[in-house]
């Protein structure tokens, strides 16, 4: 089995990585086509020391070697696992982060690059959480504070793997952030929002059917949703389009999912939204159905 394992990672080495989607189209209707020289993008270029600090971390903490018990298996190589978790309970003050890791890519500059991102915000997060604690304790004020950090794994089929990760901070009230990393497995990219259209166009035509969507919702009495889509109502604050950059993911059926931030576009009680956008009117934009179909 050891040995079926290293061949199929030493496979999945052997395929170049494509600078951009249409060269991944290009190489799957030409199969023939002499193959590339491996070349990795600037911006994927990891640390090594981060990777060394990552192995040692997970043999050496016993804290870390807990989470082994429940590492969520994506695929027959590639596998997400809690890299560690930060945890603080004090009086009215609480924080739970847990930072994901991904392992087993052959593609070591992605892994590392996006290891090392978590890692980062991870502990940024908790950081900034007790550096406000004690700016509280400083000034003699009282508060309850919060903060929940976490990963989902959102689709995890043979060629895509979307992880979601969540902030929520609570302050009397609540607020929700989440973003997305979305990996083509068998390329070992990462799969970004512009890569996947031919041109900027896309954000007019995913802009306008969430608009529909919303109207449609918020006509349906039943449903009791409200979007910031007036104005009037909510000036500077109504939803318009989309950023290139807005939170996406692609779902187990090949679907583009628009993702937005609790208050970001609709009250509060709507916690973060999701908008599932028909693939029929994406026709025209997209760069090809190897995602999105």
């Amino acid at each position: 089995m050891d040995k079926k394992l290293k061949d199929l990672e030493q496979t999945y080495h052997n395929i170049p990585i494509p600078q951009e989607l249409d060269e991944v189209v290009e190489r799957a209707l030409k199969q023939n086509r002499q193959k590339k020289k491996r070349r990795t993008p600037q911006w994927l270029i990891g640390s090594a020391a981060a990777a060394l600090l990552f192995t040692a971390s997970l043999n050496v903490s016993p804290a870390m070697a807990r989470t082994l018990a429940d590492i969520p298996v994506v695929g027959s190589v590639v596998k997400v696992l809690t890299w560690t978790e930060y945890e603080l309970a004090e009086d009215t003050y609480d924080a739970t982060i847990k930072v994901p890791a991904i392992e087993n890519l052959t593609n070591p500059a992605l892994a590392n690059a996006l290891n090392e991102k978590y890692r980062t915000e991870g502990k940024a997060l908790y950081d900034e959480f007790v550096a406000e604690i004690g700016d509280l304790k400083k000034n003699g004020v009282e508060a309850h504070l919060g903060v929940d950090s976490g990963y989902e794994i959102k689709t995890d089929n043979e060629q895509i793997l979307s992880i979601g990760r969540y902030v929520v901070n609570t302050a009397g009230s609540s607020s929700t952030t989440i973003q997305y990393d979305t990996i083509d497995k068998q390329q070992e990219i990462l799969i970004t929002l512009p890569m996947l259209f031919k041109d900027d166009h896309y954000l007019t035509t995913i802009s306008e059917n969430i608009k529909e969507q919303m109207r449609a919702q918020m006509a349906d009495a039943e449903q009791g949703k409200i979007y910031w889509l007036d104005e009037e109502t909510m000036p500077g604050e109504s939803f318009t389009a989309i950023r290139a950059d807005q939170p996406f993911y692609i779902s187990e059926q090949g679907k583009l999912i628009i993702s937005f931030d609790k208050y970001e576009v609709a009250p509060g009680y709507m916690g973060v939204v999701e908008f599932e956008i028909p693939t029929d009117i994406l026709q025209n934009d997209l760069v090809s159905a190897t995602y999105i179909h």
